[in-house]
């Protein structure tokens, strides 16, 4: 889990673009503005560790347990699915974004940066269980 949350991390090196519109929205020389820009970058970090927390953890787990016995792209395939599934509740859920493509722009984004972190953990996960069964024979 740790290294999906790693990977993920990484992935917000590059700034979605609600951040960037946010950013450039709120001057710096402007002491009135609505959001000043450490709180812009605090809700970077906070939709990384949710996602992390509330998607991506609940999935790799989930997919992995169902996808057991089969092969890695097979769990891959399935922790995607129950990514893709609670990405998409959780937005629905917590932003109550009204347009249609705000809502896949979103979507897209977080699974696009979620997907490269649940890499990571089906690859890791993968590895050990072939480790434990070879071990174990």
């Amino acid at each position: 889990m740790h290294v999906s949350g790693v990977i993920l991390l990484f992935t917000f090196l590059i700034p979605p673009a609600w951040a960037l519109d946010a950013y450039g929205a709120a001057p710096a020389d402007d002491p009135t503005a609505d959001v000043p820009h450490f709180m812009i970058l605090a809700a970077l970090l906070f939709a990384c560790v949710g996602f992390h927390l509330v998607v991506q953890i609940p999935s790799g787990l989930l997919g992995t347990w169902l996808g057991r016995n089969r092969g890695g792209l097979v769990t891959y395939a399935i922790a995607l699915v129950i990514a893709g599934t609670l990405t998409a509740l959780v937005l629905g859920a917590v932003l109550h974004v009204e347009s249609a493509r705000a809502f896949m722009g979103l979507w897209a984004d977080f699974m696009l940066r979620g997907s490269l972190g649940l890499v990571g953990y089906v690859v890791v996960s993968c590895v050990l269980l072939r480790q434990r069964r070879v071990r174990s024979v």
